[in-house]
Parts: structure tokens; sequence; C-alpha cells
């Protein structure tokens, strides 16, 4: 696995479009600090660390509007081979307003709307629909 932030993507959408309460993925801080992120704004119903030691996990609980998933889809941005960086005031609506851009910043991991409020750039991590 090259993207560990792909791969925590991809299994959140595609156990939402599986039906599953809860999916796993590795432990890491950088995921554990989206997880909280996505938390804050709906897109995951729950997050939490597991295990001890090098057997750490992250549960994630998928978030359901009726029956349909919250996340309906996912777009990389920036990628390990190329990094996408945004100035403050490049951050754009996405979907307007109906999606989220979560960025990297000096401040930490934050929300586009945020980091253009606090007048702040970063690395551009991916959108959320």
């Amino acid at each position: 696995m090259h993207d560990p932030i792909a791969d925590m993507l991809i299994r959140i959408k595609n156990g939402g479009n599986a039906g599953k309460d809860i999916v796993e993925m590795p432990f890491s801080n950088l995921k554990e600090a989206i997880a909280k992120v996505l938390f804050t704004e709906g897109y995951i119903a729950s997050y939490a660390k597991k295990g001890k030691k090098v057997q750490k996990t992250l549960e994630v609980g998928i978030a359901y509007e009726g029956k349909k998933p919250r996340v309906v889809d996912v777009a990389r941005m920036s990628k390990p081979s190329r990094r996408f960086y945004l100035k403050a005031e490049e951050i754009k609506p996405i979907k307007n307003g109906f999606g989220l851009m979560i960025m990297s910043t000096p401040k930490g991991i934050m929300t586009g709307g945020d980091a253009k409020k606090g007048q702040v750039g970063g690395e551009a991590l991916f959108k959320i629909w």
C-alpha cells in the first residue's frame, strides 16, 4: 500500500456501499486526525483507536442518511507522487457547499472552509461529498 489516506477513504466509502456498520484500518495519528474532522462534520458516525503497540487499528463507524451512506464519493487531490498545495485565497467551495475539502495546514488537519476563515493555506488532501 503506497497511499494510506486513499486506502482509508476507500474503506469508508466501500463499507458504506456494502451496508457495514464499522470498518477497520491500520492506525496512524494522521488517520485519527482526519477521522476527527470527518466525525465533526458528520461524514462518519464514530471513530475509536483499538489495540496496543504494533496491533493498533482505527475503527470507523459509517454514517447513514436513512439507508443511504453519508459518504457518496471521495476524490484524492494530493498524492504521494504529486503534492497539491493551495493558498487561503485559492480555496473554493466543493459541490456548491455540499462537499468538503480536507487540508493539512500548519495549524493541523482542518476543512477548507476553516482554513479559509483562519487565512491559512496548506496541502489539499482530498474532497468528500
